[in-house]
């Protein structure tokens, strides 16, 4: 049994509300909870969600510090020409 007094409101029934929709009703000491971006519309989980090219990042990086093994792509250049 809780004490009382000092436990907030339970709101069984409460509301989310994703631009002015009702799009769940989930437990909360709120009675309604207001957000932007929900299972619903969220780009993961749409199947929307964009892929980043992360290797030209990397090797942009590496190209910018200078970490790059320039003989390596020298030796590959070269092996194509020979064949």
């Amino acid at each position: 049994m809780p004490k009382t007094d000092i436990h907030p409101t339970w709101y069984p029934e409460a509301k989310v509300i994703c631009n002015g929709e009702v799009v769940m009703t989930v437990g909360s000491t709120q009675p309604e909870i207001h957000v932007e971006v929900w299972s619903g519309n969220h780009p993961f989980f749409t199947g929307t969600q964009k892929i980043i090219d992360t290797e030209g990042r990397v090797d942009r990086f590496l190209r910018k510090y200078g970490m790059v093994d320039r003989n390596k792509k020298k030796n590959k250049a070269s092996d194509a020409k020979e064949k």
